[in-house]
């Protein structure tokens, strides 16, 4: 199957195959892949996809998005509306109501109870909770009975789906983690890595950055699921091991982000034991700015907190970078026809891709003139300018280890050195750099260095929580544990207003058109360059079924439906 093809008809190729009733665990161990090994098994202390999307087999939203971006019950009984009462006819609150007879994977009951002590965990001001977005403007959460849950906000609020909904947002059980609250939550180890939840799989052993081993669990709510008796996950590696363990070598069966060049996904895809599966979402690969000072020389409470930047604020100098980088062949050498040109933070849903800015075109003679008449001049010869102060205009830019992210420095490296940039690579064991520790210095969230380049997206397809992470008060910082969501610590006041106004604003048309400011206002006001529109890679095993891709929401949140095919 052609990569062109295969995107066309991304979910047309992963259609569910029919699945005769079968008893729970009967087709023995399913093996997954993710060359970002996951550090923790909690999503409300991590912002990194991999610990999201491995914590999806075990902890569960009252509700996800599916394949087509369309809003389904989980763990509630439908999802409210105004006009089926569940939301309030002012806006103002939305009312869940829970599926009767759910138990936790220990056997006790799942109620409301759980719901709201999930909302209090996160919601609490010293625990640093990297979901926080997901929780802005709520008032209180209320217990109406067992099976009922009150959310309230503090205005009408047309979009009240950000609390409790997609796999960045699940559910945890109160009394296991009732010791955990605020500044205790990441102290927490055994809950973080071993949650109890009402997902189809649980905890047997966890090793962070390395394995997880689960079962299935044994009070999920659809007695012949999941297939699976058991579920090994692997991290770490890399994407081109991961991706030959799936389509050459049958090892796994199921391999997360395959981040390769096309020619080598075509290649391994001969080797006839796997099939890539792809759909474009609103995943964006982008170099983040640094709106703070990350010198070493600063102590750990102002290392990446104070501000300015001694340069990268200008807006001379974060338009030079861009002009100079060279967009269509990023997207040529790293993703073919996985990738597309962007210049927005949200390019999808189409109805949120603003058309502002045109950045298909690289121009390295107009990033010179811009800098030299912004008074960034090279005065000593040795081919880098200064601030108009005397500072070198050197750089450090990071990403995770990965061969299509090492290439992409290479290049930006050497276009930012043709305008007068210096530049400094590094790159990072992607577990950590994703990971969650507030005590390492090399996590994404940190943010110790000038630019930094990573991919993220959200879950569903209205971006008013993930628009959210460029609010002032969203930014890691020792006070927050280094959680937080704003890792460029961009801060406008026009922008936060303009958000509280997308908050209560009705109308796709309305809310589209508010979005496409905020994505304007970060990307013309220093917080990222977007450089490519990723599509979304992965393979599966040609034994496994019930793969459906989701670009929506946890690529694993339908695990509970995959079986081996008969005869494989």
């Amino acid at each position: 199957m052609k990569l062109k093809a295969l995107l066309l008809g991304a979910i047309a190729s992963t259609a569910l195959a029919p699945m005769a009733m079968a008893e729970r665990g009967s087709d023995g161990n399913v093996s997954i892949i993710y060359w970002q090994a996951p550090s923790i098994l909690n999503p409300f202390l991590s912002g990194g996809t991999k610990d999201v999307e491995s914590a999806s087999l075990i902890v569960e939203p009252l509700a996800r998005y599916d394949e087509n971006g369309e809003m389904v019950p989980f763990l509630a009984t439908e999802i409210p509306t105004v006009e089926n009462g569940g939301v309030s006819a002012d806006l103002t609150s939305i009312t869940w109501k829970i599926a009767p007879g759910i138990l936790w994977s220990d056997g006790t009951p799942f109620t409301s109870a759980d719901v709201k002590f999930t909302a209090d965990y996160c919601m609490d001001p010293d625990g640093g909770c990297a979901q926080l977005t997901k929780f802005n403007g709520v008032t209180s959460v209320e217990a109406l009975d067992d099976l009922t849950v009150k959310v309230s906000f503090d205005k009408p609020t047309p979009f009240p789906y950000g609390p409790f909904v997609g796999g960045e947002n699940p559910i945890i059980q109160a009394a296991q983690f009732a010791d955990c609250m605020g500044a205790k939550a990441p102290e927490c180890t055994q809950q973080n890595f071993n949650p109890i939840g009402t997902g189809p799989f649980m905890v047997t052993e966890f090793k962070p950055n390395d394995v997880i081993t689960m079962a299935a669990n044994p009070n999920y709510r659809d007695p012949a699921k999941p297939a699976f008796a058991t579920l090994t996950f692997k991290g770490g590696g890399d994407a081109t091991a991961a991706g030959r363990a799936v389509m050459e070598t049958g090892e796994f069966d199921y391999a997360w982000n395959l981040q390769l060049a096309p020619d080598v996904i075509a290649k391994m895809e001969e080797g006839g034991k796997g099939t890539p599966v792809a759909g474009f979402g609103p995943l964006v690969e982008r170099i983040m700015l640094n709106n703070t000072n990350p010198d070493p020389a600063l102590g750990p409470d102002e290392r990446s907190v104070v501000r300015p930047h001694p340069f990268l604020g200008d807006p001379a100098v974060y338009k030079a970078m861009s002009m100079a980088i060279d967009r269509p062949l990023l997207v040529e050498v790293g993703y073919g026809k996985a990738g597309k040109v962007t210049c927005n933070w949200v390019p999808a849903p189409a109805a949120f891709n603003s058309d502002t800015f045109d950045c298909s075109t690289q121009d390295i003679e107009g990033a010179k003139a811009m800098l030299e008449a912004a008074g960034y001049k090279d005065t000593n010869g040795d081919g880098v300018r200064e601030t108009p102060d005397g500072v070198k205009m050197s750089i450090l830019y990071q990403t995770s280890t990965n061969a299509v992210r090492q290439d992409f420095q290479a290049l930006i490296k050497e276009w930012w050195s043709q305008i007068g940039i210096e530049t400094e690579l590094r790159n990072l064991n992607a577990s950590v750099f994703f990971g969650g520790d507030p005590g390492s210095p090399d996590t994404f969230q940190k943010f110790y260095a000038d630019v930094e380049m990573y991919a993220n997206t959200f879950n569903g397809t209205d971006p008013q929580s993930y628009m959210g992470n460029g609010l002032c008060d969203k930014a890691p910082s020792p006070a927050t544990q280094w959680q937080g969501e704003n890792i460029s610590r961009f801060c406008s006041e026009e922008f936060d207003a303009l958000h509280a106004e997308l908050a209560k604003t009705a109308g796709l048309e309305a809310r589209s058109a508010i979005a496409k400011q905020l994505n304007d206002m970060i990307v013309e006001g220093g917080g990222m360059i977007p450089l490519v529109h990723r599509g979304r890679l992965s393979a599966h095993a040609n034994s496994l079924g019930g793969v459906i891709l989701n670009v929506w929401d946890s690529e694993l949140w339908n695990a509970a439906d995959w079986y081996r095919k008969k005869g494989s």
